[in-house]
């Protein structure tokens, strides 16, 4: 099994003991697994790659196979079917992150999802000095083969919760390397380079 990366042990702080939690794009099992271990879960996974699906199966992760740009959702799981649904670092890859969220919200009762910002101070200066997509360690590709189609910043992702009515639980701002600072506290839009939000819907 892979050693935890911080973003996994960020995450693994918001998991209440004996939750029934969901993964999507859970890779090789490697958050579920854990979660088990050090929070005594329950949970799925989906992934739409065979590969990994066959390394998360072999470590122990129940994973269904499955496209998260389909509505597999909400035809697997029935509504509040799970206390967390969390997605990492793939909001920006789904063809309609919006309703992918509607959906999550649907069979979850609470949703942890972390995203890399596209207005992290690196990113404006190489379009405005440079003229060109930008590339950092948070975002590495290059414009033509990136996976990612909806890059958006945190105030994006604000606006779009405030849109639809969904409540911002609780929120982690930090570095590429995970950490929190001053800067990412006080100016987290302009200086964060990924972030973690818990959400829900509201009352």
């Amino acid at each position: 099994m892979n050693r935890i990366t911080p973003e996994f042990s960020l995450i693994t702080d918001w998991i209440t003991p004996e939750s029934h939690v969901l993964d999507l794009g859970c890779g090789d099992g490697t958050l579920l697994n854990h979660l088990k271990q050090t929070r005594n879960i329950r949970g799925y996974g989906m992934e739409i790659d065979p590969h990994k699906n066959v390394l998360a199966l072999q470590n122990g992760v129940n994973v269904i196979q499955s496209n998260l740009d389909s509505e597999d959702l909400i035809h697997y799981f029935d509504p509040s079917s799970f206390d967390f649904v969390i997605m990492t670092q793939a909001l920006q890859v789904v063809r309609r992150p919006d309703l992918l969220l509607k959906h999550m919200l649907t069979i979850g009762k609470q949703i942890i999802i972390t995203f890399p910002n596209f207005g992290h101070w690196k990113m404006r200066a190489q379009l405005l000095l440079k003229g060109r997509m930008p590339e950092t360690d948070t975002l590495p590709y290059r414009w033509y083969d990136t996976p990612n189609i909806h890059l958006c910043t945190f105030n994006d992702f604000e606006d779009l919760c405030e849109e639809n009515n969904i409540e911002i639980v609780a929120k982690a701002v930090v570095n590429n390397q995970h950490k929190s600072n001053l800067g990412t506290r006080m100016l987290p839009n302009l200086l964060g380079e990924v972030a973690l939000y818990k959400i829900q819907r509201k009352n």
